[in-house]
């Protein structure tokens, strides 16, 4: 069953299909940085064609719609692993996006006026790629990542290139977002790449779960990352390395949930004395929590009127990132004496 904090509906599934067990806060209502994120897995993802395979995937996302979901999340290659036999890379299993393997999809995020992360294979310039494309609410091609890290057997078995070694990172409405592909996850350095270029959130469809490797990598980088996989759990992890969501027993199709960007991570000390004076002012309206052992705090805003960014300013607080970076000048200027 997935798990959550407050506002965390919670699901099943029946022969029917997903079966919501509470009505979802109207969008107008949710806060001006609070992202529904739905991450699906391969378990109810079946066909004997590809092209079946993708229609049912379709109908398992319209039965998350109802969430009004900001982005959709599919697994690693989701289009061919349901499949009951492997099939080689063809026309029918590749394409140049936006084509038949992900138009049905485009149709879903114009529809529903989502976007949509779909992992197929593209070819491009004579080669193929393990991508994930993305879609934006009008159904439109957003942009294009290419797994960097295909293993070797989907290089020497499969026919697979490797990405660029530099990933990109894409603006949508809601924040920049980057993407990272199953084996990815043994590189560090494509997620502290995606850091650097300020992606506020993390993608990764996979063919396995990943585990805690995923909190790891939300923990390290100091970014939500949402898995979607073949096998295992999907879930979605904070920028703690907390996961907000998993899927299980209960809700073996994924994970739907919502994630707030209108936070900061600090180091507590010397800030966190300050925490009594900014709840003094702004109440309920401003969170704060604080990982003892790692002396790690949170700002989250919980109004749409506040801005964390703001508050910081206000009460003289530096971002983790800021205050590792005047260490680091007053490191170097002594190294060089």
């Amino acid at each position: 069953m997935g798990v959550g904090g407050a506002g965390f509906l919670s699901t099943s599934v029946n022969a029917g299909g997903l079966d919501p067990v509470a009505i979802p806060a109207e969008k107008n209502k949710r806060l001006p940085r609070e992202v529904w994120v739905a991450a699906l897995t391969q378990y109810d993802l079946r066909g004997n064609t590809v092209k079946e395979l993708i229609a049912n995937t379709v109908k398992v996302m319209e039965s998350v719609a109802s969430y009004t979901p900001d982005v959709v999340c599919l697994p690693e290659a989701f289009h061919v692993s349901g499949l009951p036999k492997v099939l080689p890379l063809s026309a029918e299993t590749a394409e140049q996006p936006i084509g038949h393997l992900t138009q049905p999809l485009a149709d879903f995020a114009k529809k529903f006026r989502c976007y949509v992360i779909a992992p197929v294979y593209t070819v491009e310039k004579g080669h193929h790629y393990n991508s994930a494309v993305l879609i934006d609410r009008n159904g439109k091609l957003a942009g294009v990542y290419h797994k960097i890290r295909p293993t070797e057997g989907e290089i020497n078995e499969t026919g697979l290139s490797p990405g660029p070694i530099d990933p990109p990172v894409f603006d949508t409405d809601f924040g920049k977002i980057g993407i990272q592909i199953c084996f990815d996850i043994e590189w560090p350095e494509g997620w502290r790449k995606l850091k650097e270029k300020g992606a506020e959130m993390v993608f990764w469809p996979s063919a396995f779960g990943g585990g805690k490797k995923i909190n790891h990598m939300a923990w390290h980088n100091r970014y939500p990352v949402i898995s979607s996989t073949r096998k295992g759990t999907s879930k979605i992890c904070d920028v703690t390395g907390e996961p907000l969501a998993e899927s299980g027993l209960y809700s073996r199709w994924g994970v739907c949930a919502p994630v707030n960007l209108e936070k900061a991570i600090i180091h507590s000390w010397p800030y966190a004395h300050r925490f009594p004076d900014i709840h003094a002012k702004y109440g309920d309206k401003v969170r704060t929590y604080t990982l003892h052992e790692e002396e790690i705090s949170v700002l989250e805003s919980r109004s749409p009127d506040i801005r964390v960014a703001d508050i910081m300013k206000e009460f003289e607080i530096l971002s983790y990132e800021e205050n590792k970076r005047r260490s680091e000048i007053e490191q170097e200027k002594h190294w060089a004496l």
